[in-house]
Formats: structure tokens, sequence, C-alpha cells
């Protein structure tokens, strides 16, 4: 290393730049650069996955619960609905009590739609059995002619024409047949749209409750 610079002035020993004019005494090798650290990016956890809980099956003749809520009520509600004045409350209730069943069997919340039709099919299965009984019962009976008897008995004036002209279709089999058709026919209306209508009832007291 010299002694002086290139100016004149002395340096000191071991100096790197020339105290009068700056000039550097000898090459300065800057250090290398450090390697900048990378943050290593840990992906979060994946959160756990939820299997979402199936939707309840539909209510119709597919849904073994439904009928076998159905199965119970509907024999229940036609035993008791030959008690007089009782059968039109027994009808509703009937439809009532399969959604109050259901309920507690599965723990579904159903609303008044399903509700209804939980009523519709307890009520056709009442109507199925109270058509069974009633074959049974009024066949044999117009099979003998007994019919025409029975309602002769059961009406209050039967001097009517048209009371007359109703009996003379009893006493022919296509009037017979015709007449019982009907009849079975209001039943079903009756014993389905009061299914239908308790089980609407039971719905809304089920989901009131909750």
């Amino acid at each position: 290393m010299p002694e002086f610079c290139s100016c004149g002035a002395q340096l000191p020993p071991d100096s790197l730049f020339c105290n009068k004019c700056g000039k550097p005494q000898r090459d300065v090798i800057a250090p290398e650069p450090e390697p900048e650290e990378v943050a290593e990016l840990v992906p979060p956890p994946a959160a756990p996955v939820i299997a979402a809980a199936p939707p309840p099956p539909p209510l119709n003749f597919h849904n073994l619960v439904a009928l076998r809520i159905a199965f119970v009520v509907a024999p229940v509600a036609f035993l008791l609905s030959w008690i007089p004045a009782l059968n039109l409350v027994l009808w509703i209730a009937a439809g009532f009590l399969a959604v109050f069943f259901h309920r507690r069997r599965t723990g579904d919340l159903l609303n008044v739609r399903a509700g209804v039709r939980l009523g519709w099919i307890t009520g056709v299965l009442m109507f199925a059995i109270t058509t069974v009984i009633f074959t049974l019962t009024i066949v044999p009976v117009a099979v003998k002619g007994g019919i025409a008897t029975l309602f002769r008995q059961q009406l209050k004036n039967p001097s009517d024409p048209n009371v007359q002209e109703a009996l003379r279709m009893l006493e022919t089999a296509p009037g017979l047949v015709t007449i019982l058709l009907v009849m079975l026919f209001m039943l079903f209306i009756f014993i389905t749209l009061l299914s239908m209508a308790g089980g609407a009832l039971g719905a809304k007291f089920v989901s009131r409750d909750q």
C-alpha cells in the first residue's frame, strides 16, 4: 500500500481513502448480499367437511314410515267412527294424529303442505277399510233385496214421488249399483278432505309447539 496519495498527501497506515482528496487507495470488495429468507407459506388447515343432512323422503305411498303410521291410525279411527256423531271428528283426528306421531317417530317438522299429504294417505287408507267393510255388510243385504226395505224404514215420507223413484231404482241392479257407487264416492270425499284438514291442523300445532 503506498504511503502517499497522488495528490501528495501522506496516507495513514491501512487507510482505504485519501484523507485529503478522498481517492480510494485500494479496491474495496463489497460483501456479497446475503440471500433473502423467503418465508414458507404454510396453508391453513382445511376446514372439516360437514356432510349435509339428507332431505326427508317425500310423503307418498312409497314412504314406509308414513304408511306404518297411517296403518296404525286409520283402523283405530275407522273402528271408533261407528260411534254416532263422532265419525266426522274422528276423521279429522286421524289426520292430526298421523302428523303428531310422524313428528315423534322421525323428528321431522312437517309444514302444512306435508301435513295435508300425510292426512291424505291416512284418509285413503280409512276409505279403503270402509269400502271393504261396507261391501261385506251391504252386498249380502242387497242380494236379498233388503236395501229398499231398509231405506223405506229410514225415510220419513216414503210416499213422496222422488222417494218412490229412488226406491224403484234400488230394486233394480243398475240402480242399486249406481246408488252404492255414489255413496262410496261421497264417503271418499268426506273422509279424505277431513283427514287432510286434520293433517294441516296437526302440522300447524306441531310447528307452534316448536
